[in-house]
């Protein structure tokens, strides 16, 4: 959802758009850590987005099962090589996107258009710093004006560039291929890889885990988002989790850069429970947390198959929610209007600067920059 009561519609590029299958309030407990890892699949849940570590199987026709359930995009292929470099560091980068298609059952969830369009509704550069022990996440605000480059979609269809325009215009103009190029052309940074999931499948993988806890600090209740939590400590099933990471409304200024500081929150205390969830001795949780999850998930080529995302994610086992380091994109409310922000460019060049050489994004990248207002309204349950 976009700063503005209606959001400007959108048009999914050829690929991008799914049919996914068809969420308890309560105070949270801890639940005690398994006494064994398996083998993880990493998937990208967020607010948007976020981890998500997942036992592996190993029965081949599981396998191809939920390889099926998986689609991927070509980026590569559709990008060219008129793109930033890779870095030769062992860095990494992840563009995590969280759209909201109203198709598939997703039209009940609130906001947005219902003729089953898609837009980006949450965004987030994952930098994995060398030795894969540690991660900075940038969010960017769906509201920054932006210059959007010319691209070309993943049909071959060509979008010409376009000035002062919103930053989540560059998904529904030209799909996943788009939004990268707009993502590498703002930061200077190479995308490793491409992530993307939608909300019906977030709500339903939140349920699968069992809920998620967090504990808020004052009441947050926002009709449009469908969400009512008083201030305490609550398992989020997959609605509430949903409404959640979606509200902007009830907390903060009501700025989708509050919102953005929920996502955050939510997105360090679900990699924190993950951990948690007793999968070992429970075949039918773990398939079925699997089947959502690669239902759910659309990556680039790379990332395409099963094999490839435990692989990947086996890399990224080390990382804690303590060990990642969240900002948002430095930005300043825009004068001209309150429902959009403009990117403050010295200051985020500071950013892109750190993570280019694989540093920390030093504090003063955010020192003084629009926040939304809403850090510590939620924070995982202890």
């Amino acid at each position: 959802m976009s700063a503005e009561s209606t959001p400007d519609p959108a048009i999914p590029g050829p690929g991008q758009s799914r049919t996914t299958r068809p969420g308890r309030r309560g105070k949270g407990r801890r639940r005690k850590p398994p006494g064994r890892r398996r083998k993880a699949l990493l998937i990208a849940a967020w607010s948007a987005a976020g981890i998500v570590v997942l036992g592996g199987t190993g029965a081949g026709v599981v396998l191809f099962k939920l390889n099926g359930n998986l689609q991927s995009v070509d980026i590569d292929q559709v990008l060219g090589t008129d793109r930033p470099q890779k870095a030769d560091d062992g860095s990494q980068n992840i563009l995590v996107l969280g759209s909201d298609t109203r198709a598939g059952g997703n039209e009940k969830l609130g906001g947005g258009a219902d003729d089953g369009t898609a837009r980006s509704d949450t965004a987030m550069i994952v930098h994995v710093h060398k030795g894969h022990e540690k991660a900075s996440v940038v969010s960017i605000p769906r509201d920054t004006l932006i210059d959007r480059p010319e691209c070309t979609d993943t049909d071959g269809d060509e979008h010409p560039a376009a000035n002062a325009v919103m930053f989540n215009s560059a998904y529904s103009t030209g799909g996943a291929a788009c939004a990268v190029k707009t993502v590498e052309s703002v930061s200077g940074l190479r995308m490793d890889h491409y992530l993307e999931v939608d909300f019906k499948g977030f709500q339903q993988l939140i349920d699968d885990l069992g809920g998620v806890d967090v504990t808020t600090t004052e009441a947050i209740k926002d009709p449009d988002s469908h969400l009512d939590l008083p201030a305490g400590t609550h398992t989020l099933d997959g609605e509430q989790a949903l409404g959640l990471v979606r509200t902007r409304h009830g907390v903060g200024d009501g700025s989708d850069l509050g919102r953005i500081q929920l996502q955050q929150a939510f997105v360090k205390a679900l990699v924190d429970q993950v951990k948690d969830v007793g999968l070992l001795g429970n075949p039918k949780k773990l398939y079925d947390i699997a089947d959502t999850a690669t239902k759910t998930v659309t990556t680039d080529s790379d990332l395409g198959s099963v094999n490839s995302l435990m692989s990947f994610a086996t890399g990224l086992k080390g990382i804690t929610p303590d060990s990642m380091h969240m900002v948002t994109m430095p930005v300043v409310y825009d004068p001209a209007d309150p429902n959009r922000v403009l990117l403050e460019k010295a200051k985020a060049d500071q950013v892109w600067t750190a993570l280019k050489n694989d540093k920390p994004i030093p504090k003063s990248a955010t020192e003084g920059t629009a926040t939304g207002e809403a850090k510590g309204v939620v924070n995982a349950a202890e």
